[in-house]
């Protein structure tokens, strides 16, 4: 972990989406590994630390940070709370146990889902600023910041730990880091069949309701039927290969018979 130096300076003096990541005086270095993990999850790759516990490279926090070990971790730097306030536009991550519009420090703020959209405008470099796992960020430190974030909860226990609230947080940003073809999820327009193999079934389905002479009048209305139920199960090439398959068995029983 390097000092704080000019070079930071420079870094902060550009504008940058995503957010850089601050934590401030975690007390557990477990926490600030399950956070470098969260990063390396969601796209994130720059951690600030204010007045961090010691994290050895044999410790917990290395334990806990995945593959986050190998690059976020280990080039995390710390800074002082005041460099943050005087180079980021800060988001102080926070429960609102509450406060309501006469209790400004605390007030307005903006949910974790509701972020993506204003600091996808901010002309500056930004900065989510998660707190003690004990206390959070202290009302001085929140007078502070220029926006709070808080994830709704329970009214009766809305504190999260500090890893889960930075995990829940940076998840739903995550629209600032990666695009749709950078997750490991299957593209749905990519992988769905093509419509004429669709037709196919539809076709095979209107040959098999006609072996077992279902009622003609409602032909039309069970068409439309399936159709709505195939419509909204995005069909993959193989899963609509193996339906004509059974769709064609099943037409053949009655004539065999």
């Amino acid at each position: 972990m390097t000092a704080e130096t000019s070079d930071i300076d420079g870094l902060a003096d550009r504008s940058r989406t995503p957010p850089t990541v601050a934590v401030v005086d975690a007390q557990s270095p477990g926490n600030v590994g399950t956070i470098a993990r969260a990063m390396k999850n969601f796209g994130f790759d720059e951690l600030l630390l204010v007045d961090p516990p010691a994290l050895d490279p044999d410790g917990e926090a290395y334990g806990f940070a995945g593959h986050a070990r190998e690059d976020i971790l280990p080039n995390a730097t710390e800074v002082s709370f005041d460099h943050l306030v005087e180079n980021y536009h800060t988001i102080g991550c926070t429960a609102v146990t509450n406060e309501d519009d006469h209790s400004h420090v605390r007030f307005p703020y903006s949910t974790p889902s509701e972020l993506p959209d204003r600091l996808a405008t901010v002309e500056a470099p930004t900065a989510l600023v998660f707190g003690r796992e004990r206390v959070g960020l202290t009302n001085d430190e929140l007078a502070q910041i220029d926006e709070i974030c808080s994830i709704p909860a329970a009214a009766d226990y809305p504190v999260l730990n500090l890893g889960q609230a930075a995990t829940i947080t940076l998840y739903e940003l995550r629209s600032l880091t990666l695009t749709d073809e950078e997750t490991q999820l299957p593209d749905l327009e990519r992988v769905r069949a093509p419509e004429p193999t669709i037709d196919r079934v539809y076709d095979q389905w209107a040959e098999l309701l006609e072996e077992l002479n279902h009622p003609v009048e409602k032909r039309e209305k069970t068409m439309r039927m399936l159709r709505r139920v195939y419509g909204r199960a995005d069909l993959t090439t193989g899963e609509a290969i193996a339906l004509l398959g059974l769709l064609r068995r099943a037409t053949e029983r009655p004539a065999e018979q």
